[in-house]
């Protein structure tokens, strides 16, 4: 590129406006396409984060600024500026796509790379011998408008005493939910959604809210329930960890939906400024919510959560929500750094962890075994009782199911078509509206309710047809035969090898 101002023809004439902004940001970009099909520009001279090509916070805006000083009296006109971002695309699209990440990723030598979000792009990396600052993180993020900065963590010895002092919930709960914190950051793996339940004085959305804030803070951590499809997958786009609020009811796309989020969703979008290309969208994302009544929890996703009972806040103990956000802002860096050392030890256990049987959140279940082991706590059989719970009241809030579990308890086995089941079951004075109206309906509903009849022992069995010409599905419900004593109750020794973990530098011994 010739020096600002100057020709670069024997005439005098400058290049076009559009030539010079492609290669201006050429000399100050490298250009990458993401592995969702999104190109985006990363300064060769600044923090290891992927811009935009266009929007409010994208490069676009950025070398519009610069075209402008480094040719004063000129300004890029609007059709120069997207001539040179499809060129700069182009650029991108000539790279084999790369992973762009979002608060966390994973770095190449296997340590955990959370993104502190500020502007010179910091970063902790955290391996399983300890935690480190980094100037700059070896992996690259995208930022977005619903991400805040995170506050540099920070040693004293006392951080997770200080977090438990915030909440009102037992010594169990609080492990648990430390374990959730620590295997949030871990971005390869399904984390069951966080589920605060209590009554009304319990500080349920102000938990869920600081919870959120540790992982991912955002100046929009509670989120209200969104419409639809599109809505979710705007909102999952933008944050790596979401709280929906005050939640009293799912309807079944949203419980589809958000199980597919913990285990790693999948959307099919319009690719940016075209009507006729698309691009693949997966959500793999840290989720909580709040609810009073966990019987509103659908069976997959029932399936899917860790519930944390939080406890009525006496009138004597109950803090202003200012003070609250105060002292939660105090405290944070500390809390930070005890929970960055808490992930360190379980990473450096966590290849040694063998479980003798593999529960529904297996990669969480492993993760809470290796917390267990290094704290010396016991998330993980306490995580396991609480599920069959959450199951439990899923079960007892579903009166279809409720229906089909008295019919076994009557009739021992049944067995008919989806239609004969609908006839057979006696349909409430008010009928839900997830009672299903037709056979077609029926046959889905016990398919979907199977995990949650499996949990109180009635077995679902739909691979057989029957005889006649029509060949009907046949649905077979049974009650289980009762598993032997030493099946049901694993032994109490340990479930992993013993394995000591390496030393951290940032781990203070009491925290242990």
């Amino acid at each position: 590129m010739p020096p600002a101002g100057k020709s670069s023809t024997e005439g005098g004439k400058q290049p076009p406006a559009a030539a010079r902004i492609v290669a201006m940001a050429r000399e100050q970009y490298r250009f990458v396409t993401s592995t969702d099909g999104r190109p985006y520009a990363v300064a060769l001279d600044g923090p290891n984060v992927a811009l935009p090509l266009r929007g409010k916070s994208g490069v676009r805006q950025r070398l519009a600024r610069r075209f402008a000083d480094a040719y004063p009296g000129e300004v890029a006109s609007q059709s120069a500026l997207a001539d040179a971002m499809t060129v700069l695309e182009g650029v991108a699209e000539d790279i084999d796509p790369v992973p762009v990440n979002l608060r966390v990723g994973r770095a190449p030598d296997g340590s955990i790379v959370v993104d502190l979000g500020s502007t010179d792009g910091r970063a902790v990396v955290v391996s399983g011998f300890g935690w480190e600052v980094v100037e700059r993180a070896p992996v690259l993020f995208r930022r977005s408008g619903a991400m805040a900065p995170m506050p540099e963590p920070v040693l004293d010895g006392d951080g997770l005493a200080k977090l438990h002092a915030l909440l009102n919930m037992d010594a169990s709960a609080f492990h648990q939910l430390v374990a959730w914190l620590v295997a949030a950051w871990i971005p390869d793996i399904p984390h069951p959604a966080l589920v605060c339940k209590g009554e009304q004085g319990t500080g349920k959305s102000k938990a869920a809210q600081m919870f959120i804030n540790l992982i991912d803070p955002s100046p929009a951590a509670k989120r209200s329930q969104p419409r639809d499809e599109k809505a979710w997958s705007r909102q999952a786009f933008s944050s790596w960890a979401l709280c929906l609020d005050n939640i009293s009811a799912i309807p079944p796309w949203l419980s589809d939906t958000l199980c597919k989020a913990v285990t790693g969703d999948g959307v099919v979008d319009r690719a940016l400024y075209t009507d006729d290309d698309v691009v693949v969208l997966t959500f793999k994302r840290v989720l909580a919510m709040t609810t009073i009544d966990a019987g509103a929890l659908a069976g997959d996703l029932a399936e899917r959560v860790l519930l944390l009972d939080l406890q009525l806040i006496d009138s004597t103990r109950r803090r202003s929500e200012e003070e609250l956000d105060a002292t939660f802002a105090a405290v944070r860096p500390a809390v930070l750094g005890a929970l960055f050392d808490v992930l360190a030890c379980a990473l450096a256990v966590l290849p040694g962890v063998r479980l003798d049987s593999m529960p529904r959140m297996a990669d969480f279940a492993r993760v809470l075994a290796a917390v267990d082991q290094a704290q010396g706590w016991n998330t993980l059989d306490d995580y396991l009782a609480t599920s069959a719970n959450v199951a439990t009241d899923a079960l007892e809030g579903d009166l279809f199911a409720m229906a089909i579990a008295h019919l076994v308890d009557q009739a021992g086995t049944w067995q008919g078509t989806a239609g004969q089941l609908l006839e057979a079951l006696p349909t409430p004075f008010v009928r839900p509206k997830n009672w299903p109206v037709d056979a077609t309906r029926a046959g889905g509903r016990v398919k979907r309710l199977a995990p949650l009849l499996r949990s109180i022992g009635i077995t679902v069995d739909d691979t057989q047809r029957s005889r006649d010409r029509t060949r009907h599905k046949l649905l077979t419900l049974a009650r289980a035969a009762p598993e032997p004593e030493s099946a049901s109750a694993p032994e109490q020794g340990p479930l992993w090898p013993e394995v000591t973990p390496p030393g951290h530098g940032h781990t203070p011994p009491d925290q242990h």
